[in-house]
């Protein structure tokens, strides 16, 4: 409508290409994603830990369709919020954007706590507090200078991520050749080894395996900045699954091989640094700790960008108080400066209040309800246009996102009881927030 709001309000700009958003994507994921959990998985799957990324990657992938057909019918950037908003319920809507702005804090957040931790310990001479603040200081920085500069940022850290995990995989088929030839570099135990498989232990390192893929719906926050958004989100979120999922799991089929004593790490949060140890020895090990800093950098510097643009969508809607603040776009960089740089302070603060832990155990309570929202919004928006849309049909619309809705159900019930109790805190101050916000004549209205 001519004079409205929305027609007014400030837009960002379309300046990144289907590439931009794949990278954008992998980088928030990291391309190393399977490393840290890789000890856990082997231990909860009994040996099994390729197999549970490979199940973990089709489920993930079906809420990744979920995320692109929705971002296809609205190519804005609150992503889950604006979709669940719109297709479910004002109320519910806010509350999956406040479930995700918990979500998307907590990951630059708990990147700033692991990456000056791990540099505190490289350079024991400067104090953590230091590192802390460079480190929020730089991610802040660079997203500042705008999400063109991001975007070529995210591209070198990905291409320094792979060099070192592909100098990994070349010497451990090296070795692993140099062994037993082909018989020692293929084989099925590490998907299917009849003495340990048990589906009970298989479903329940499934579970861990899915944070292999948490942040892979950040491309949906950047629909506004992306050229046509109604086909290259959807491509992006699933390419970014697939990706993953495929170069992950090899990742992880090799390391298996190469260490196939599951049993026997020394520390199974290190456990992929003593396989590199083992593969390529002391100068991979070192190289292998550098890229994990690096890899924490760059899913800092993404989710970062995400929730500036959550922040920046909520406050378009007049879901936030202070929508001047939020919805602010730097001149020059076109970027919203004032939420890149709350985010940069709250992170900062954050890692002096939280620890690894804590902030990990968070994660995951915001990003699933938010998933199951999304799934939530394509069946109701299929059913409300009686499946007559390309994309909304019976089996695409229904049964697809149904099963996805069912996967992250069950992830999130397994959270830990301190999760959902601190989550549930969450939920209720932004419930009460809302009811206040509505009172007080803001625009957001809660409507069941």
């Amino acid at each position: 409508m001519p004079g409205s709001v929305e027609d007014s309000a400030p837009r960002l700009r379309r300046v990144l290409s289907l590439w931009d958003l794949i990278v954008y994507g992998i980088v928030l994921v990291m391309p190393i994603a399977p490393v840290p959990l890789f000890g856990v998985a082997q231990q909860l799957s009994n040996g099994h830990a390729v197999a549970t990324i490979l199940l973990a990657m089709v489920a993930m992938a079906l809420t990744a369709v979920s995320y692109g057909r929705m971002a296809a019918i609205h190519p804005s950037a609150g992503s889950a919020y604006t979709y669940v908003r719109l297709s479910l319920n004002p109320t519910l809507g806010f509350l999956t954007g406040w479930a995700m702005f918990l979500d998307y804090l907590l990951v630059p957040l708990i990147c700033t706590i692991y990456g000056a931790l791990t540099l505190s310990k490289l350079v024991p001479a400067v104090p953590y507090a230091v590192w802390v603040i460079l480190f929020a200081a730089g991610m802040t920085g660079v997203n500042l200078r705008g999400i063109r500069f991001t975007a070529r940022t995210n591209f070198v850290l990905m291409m320094v991520m792979l060099a070192v995990i592909s100098a990994f995989l070349v010497l451990a088929i090296r070795m692993l050749f140099g062994e037993g030839g082909w018989s020692a570099l293929v084989s099925v135990k590490p998907f299917y080894d009849p003495g340990t498989f048990h589906w009970s232990t298989i479903l329940a390192a499934t579970s861990v395996a899915a944070l292999t893929y948490g942040g892979f719906d950040g491309v949906t926050t950047l629909a506004e900045e992306v050229k046509n958004p109604r086909r290259n989100v959807l491509l992006a979120a699933v390419v970014v699954c697939l990706f993953t999922g495929i170069f992950g799991g090899l990742q992880v089929y090799l390391a298996q091989l190469a260490w196939p004593d599951w049993h026997q790490f020394t520390n199974i949060e290190t456990a992929f640094l003593d396989v590199s140890n083992k593969v390529g020895g002391w100068w991979l090990f070192q190289a292998m700790g550098l890229i994990l800093i690096v890899a924490n950098a760059g899913s800092g510097l993404g989710a970062q960008t995400g929730v500036a643009r959550l922040l920046y969508g909520m406050g378009r809607e007049g879901a936030l108080p202070g929508q001047k603040l939020f919805t602010h776009l730097d001149p020059k960089s076109g970027s919203p400066s004032f939420n890149i740089a709350l985010v940069g302070v709250l992170s900062c603060l954050g890692a002096f209040a939280l620890n690894y832990e804590q902030s990990a155990e968070l994660i995951n309570f915001g990003a699933f309800l938010a998933f199951m929202g999304v799934n939530a919004a394509v069946i109701r928006h299929s059913f409300r246009v009686r499946f007559s849309e390309p994309g909304h049909r019976i089996f695409s619309g229904v049964v697809l996102p149904a099963a996805g809705f069912l996967f992250c159900l069950s992830i999130w019930l397994n959270l830990s009881r301190a999760a959902k109790i601190t989550g549930c805190v969450w939920f209720l101050l932004g419930l009460i927030f809302h009811i206040a916000r509505r009172r007080s004549g803001g625009t957001a209205e809660i409507n069941f």
